[in-house]
């Protein structure tokens, strides 16, 4: 039996070569870029792992769940953390990180998500890599949730060490990744007598068996679905244009924030300042006595494919998430989750007024 799937014959090495050549577009990065074969938890680990070490001093700044596992790596990578932690409705500011580096001027390493999906902010990089530049760090970013929903600039921002996945905003694939490294963020890996080698968390094993050989033999089989998945990915957002893209995230996180808004039944924003607020998803708190599980169970069951979900872990009482992300930043998916969301609070009892937020919706689309 035949099938699109299967039997296809190997990715070449030239066009793994060119895929990475996409990506590197898409961010508009000339530092050298790798696509490595898993979820990008594999380069966002791998990546500390190799650029600290017992020498190292880093500030990491903590704005959402994903910011305490890479203090967590930091920490057993050797790294002497400094943590920054700014509540997770809000956003840190280039302000706080220098007064981070006046407080620790021996900083070297700075760790930062852009976008925290999980909590529906996002963080003023281009400020903060001012800053950063200034102390003379190295610069990590987890840019994973923010690509495609807002812009990614590694070498304008001067963000050593940038970190991308295809499964949001991109709206692609989720077991392939991106990285791009500066010159910097190289040789400091080539001085860490503890970075990772002959070891799936090695980038600088792909940096000298694929990248300094001039990428004409592969070091191993490629994910080859998630390849082509990947390329498809990046030729429709160039075939869209990436201007266009990021816009249609836009526009849906204004039209879900002002449509819940008008929506009531307690409804309210996460994320307290709409420019702290990430447009890969809207994050939504409700209120008090109501569990936002409960409420996202019944509203998926009008129709199971909405982009919604609770919050993780603890956040599950109080966070709803519409994760308008992909081929969900459209109007239809935001006004299907903000009617659904209508209906289950009102089977709770809880005044709503669905006619309202739709309006609201619409006009703050345009």
């Amino acid at each position: 039996m035949s099938h699109p799937f299967l039997d296809l014959p190997p990715l070449s090495a030239e066009r793994f070569a060119a895929i990475e050549d996409g990506v590197a577009r898409l961010l508009d990065t000339r530092q050298d870029v790798l696509i490595t074969q898993g979820e990008a938890l594999l380069p966002l680990e791998g990546a500390i792992r190799a650029a600290a070490g017992p020498g190292t001093v880093a500030l990491n700044v903590i704005t959402g769940p994903y910011g305490q596992t890479f203090g967590d790596w930091l920490r057993d990578a050797g790294a002497t953390v400094h943590d920054l932690s700014v509540p997770f409705h809000t956003a840190v500011t280039a302000e706080r990180i220098r007064e981070a580096f006046a407080e620790h001027p021996e900083i070297d390493f700075v760790s930062l998500v852009h976008a925290e999906a999980a909590t529906g902010n996002t963080n003023p990089v281009a400020e903060i890599g001012e800053a950063v530049r200034e102390q003379g760090a190295l610069f990590y970013l987890d840019a994973v949730a923010s690509v495609g929903a807002e812009p990614v600039l590694p070498d304008a921002w001067g963000v050593d060490l940038c970190v991308i996945g295809a499964q949001k905003a991109m709206g692609g694939p989720a077991g392939v990744s991106a990285i791009s490294v500066s010159e910097r963020a190289w040789a400091r890996m080539a001085a860490n007598p503890g970075a990772p080698r002959r070891s799936y968390l090695s980038l600088l094993d792909w940096k000298e068996r694929w990248t300094d050989a001039g990428r004409k033999a592969l070091p191993h089989a490629p994910a080859q679905l998630e390849m082509l998945a990947l390329q498809a990915c990046l030729e429709r957002i160039e075939s869209e244009g990436l201007e266009t893209v990021m816009a249609r995230h836009r526009s849906a996180a204004r039209a879900t924030r002002a449509g819940a808004v008008a929506l009531g039944g307690g409804l309210q924003p996460y994320v307290h300042e709409e420019r702290d607020a990430a447009p890969v998803a809207t994050t939504l708190r409700v209120p008090s006595g109501v569990v936002a599980s409960q409420v996202v169970e019944r509203a998926l069951r009008s129709d199971p494919a909405l982009p919604l979900a609770a919050g993780g872990g603890a956040l599950a009482q109080e966070m709803i998430r519409v994760n308008h992300y992909g081929r969900d930043a459209t109007p239809g998916a935001v006004q299907g989750s903000l009617a659904a969301l209508g209906a289950a609070l009102a089977e709770q009892g809880l005044t709503v007024d669905p006619a309202a937020a739709r309006r609201a919706a619409e006009d703050a689309w345009h």
